[in-house]
């Protein structure tokens, strides 16, 4: 598998959706954070966007959201997440199960994603993931397979604050199962107002214990 041009693809995708200011809508905003979406020109459902501020600076936030030894502390959603594999300094094969959501409405999913870490002129540090085949890693009964279209996180720092930074999150995965769209689009934008203020908290906390 061409990882590298598979990176290269999913990065294209990620400016582009932060780029794009067209079209999309504003569905819930709560607890500083904003969730817009609008429909997906990978699948046949939408892209999620979630924005906020995270008071920290790039390059501390980033490696926070998608290293293990972090993440697996502070993202209540995930039962577990790993790193299978580096391909290289800035990319490796990453699997996580979620919990199941909404008393088993949901059960629990997991997914095998590509991830290369990116950065852009003025401090800009994106993560640009999605998911791959991986032979070592089948799927298994106990969850179901997720697929994640091409999602990443793009963080900048504040012109007026470059001691903190606006936080934007894509999203457009598709759960697998029987799942309405109905449950699917309550759903999806709570996980992104989670992740944003787990993010503040699990940084904050990371601060205080420093």
């Amino acid at each position: 598998m061409d990882y590298k041009k598979i990176v290269d693809e999913v990065s294209e995708k990620i400016l582009s959706y932060s780029q794009d200011a067209a079209g999309w809508k504003v569905i819930k905003v709560s607890k500083n954070v904003t969730v817009s979406s609008k429909p997906s020109k990978e699948y046949a459902g939408n892209i999620y966007r979630g924005e906020g501020i995270i008071k920290e600076v790039p390059s501390k936030i980033i490696p926070f959201m998608y290293l293990p030894e972090y993440r697996s502390k502070w993202d209540k959603a995930l039962q577990s997440y790993k790193l299978l594999e580096r391909i290289d300094q800035d990319t490796g094969i990453y699997h996580s199960v979620t919990h199941s959501y909404g008393m088993g409405l949901i059960s629990s999913r997991d997914f095998v994603d590509l991830l290369h870490v990116k950065p852009y002129p003025g401090d800009i540090l994106t993560t640009n993931s999605v998911s791959v085949e991986y032979s070592s890693c089948p799927p298994t009964p106990s969850c179901v397979r997720g697929y994640n279209n091409p999602c990443g996180y793009v963080c900048s720092p504040l012109p007026e604050n470059p001691k903190h930074s606006k936080l934007v999150v894509f999203i457009q995965p598709q759960l697998g199962g029987m799942l309405p769209s109905s449950v699917v689009e309550t759903v999806l934008p709570t996980t992104l107002i989670n992740l944003v203020t787990e993010t503040r908290a699990g940084l904050k906390s990371l601060k205080d214990h420093n």
